[in-house]
């Protein structure tokens, strides 16, 4: 019986020590995924319990965009939205296995996709910073009207009433103290033919949205995250137009409060933007997709960037989020497949698997 109860002790200790292992070396052990679709809530429910709850995962951001029966504006829902009742399946099952939970509405951007505009635009067209760009039949790139995503005017003078409502809403709901706004691959701000943005500053007009956003948030003492390409200088850097800003836009990081997280994403190559990040005052998170080689490169960084760093910066480098860009069903398949090469599964295990290696000592 001693033995018994001794092994269960060192066991017990060596989980202990291999979770504080993990809190002081990545404090964000993050997944962003597609919210699941209403069929598949309990099977969602399921993995998190079984997977992402056992690999430590502490930080789990859902993107539920238009895809919530939202009563605010029930116009703004899309068809087979979930219900509050699957959202708290969700918030049940993260409180149980303290995961942080935030939802995500993407904000200024990605008011469209290929050829459909989403909800927002359709409801309310007046919101549309280039309403004389229309939407095309079949969707190509690149295009002649530079079209990859729609925005939403942001000094548009109902925009905000309209969008904070969704952002109360939805993280009432997910009962979060954090929302992620997205503002990724902003091409159409401060368009020339904008009646209210026309001959503005690209990098105020980012940045003062980005505020307002934020000075909402901290309101309900609710925290934001953005992706941050935007807030890089593509030229300069040679980064370019996807994963950082070629329409001046990079200017804005000086702009905004520094109460932002970031979520630095790159996906071709472990690029050292997160120094930069930290440097300008920022907590950040560098996020990978497909490639397993890649993510174990930035995680690898992300040790050397806390180790390296002043007693300052340190805790500004706060760890690793795993991007999935496919919907949440999908990610499940194909996790539970185990093909072998270039996925986002592939990839989750191996940032996963490389964090606890240096966690445990064993790298």
């Amino acid at each position: 019986m001693y033995r018994y109860t001794h092994i269960l002790f060192l066991f017990f200790a060596f989980s202990l020590n291999a979770q504080s292992g993990l809190d002081t070396i990545f404090p964000v052990r993050g997944l962003c995924i597609a919210a699941p679709k209403k069929s598949h809530v309990d099977s969602f429910v399921t993995f998190i319990r079984h997977e992402l709850a056992p690999a430590q995962v502490n930080t789990l951001i859902l993107r539920v965009d238009y895809e919530y029966e939202y009563e605010s504006h029930p116009e703004l829902r899309n068809n087979n939205p979930l219900s509050k009742a699957d959202v708290k399946k969700l918030v049940a099952v993260c409180k149980m296995h303290n995961i942080k939970l935030i939802p995500q509405i993407n904000l200024l951007g990605h008011q469209s996709w290929a050829g459909t505009l989403e909800k927002l635009l359709q409801v309310y067209p007046q919101f549309d910073e280039t309403p004389h760009v229309k939407m095309p039949e079949k969707y190509v790139w690149p295009n002649a009207d530079g079209l990859y995503c729609k925005s939403y005017c942001p000094l548009h003078d109902s925009v905000h009433m309209v969008v904070f409502s969704l952002v109360d809403e939805i993280c009432d709901v997910f009962e979060s103290d954090g929302f992620h706004a997205g503002m990724d691959e902003v091409f159409y701000i401060g368009d020339d033919k904008c009646p209210r943005c026309a001959g503005r500053d690209k990098a105020e007009l980012f940045a003062d949205e980005v505020n307002k956003i934020n000075q909402h948030l901290r309101q309900q003492n609710r925290k934001l995250y953005i992706w941050g390409d935007r807030l890089i200088d593509g030229k300069t850097t040679g980064i370019g137009m996807w994963e950082a800003s070629m329409n001046h836009t990079h200017r804005a990081i000086d702009m905004i409060d520094k109460s932002i997280i970031i979520c630095d994403w790159h996906y071709e190559a472990p690029l050292h933007t997160a120094v930069y990040f930290a440097m300008k005052g920022f907590d950040v998170i560098t996020c990978p997709w497909r490639t397993p080689s890649i993510a174990v490169q930035q995680t690898k960084d992300m040790i050397t960037f806390r180790s390296g760093a002043t007693k300052v910066m340190k805790n500004r480098y706060q760890g690793m989020m795993q991007t999935v860009w496919s919907g949440a069903e999908s990610f499940m398949r194909e996790y539970y497949a185990k093909k072998e090469g270039n996925t986002s599964a592939n990839c989750f295990r191996a940032m996963i698997a490389e964090m606890h290696k240096t966690s445990t000592g064993s790298n």
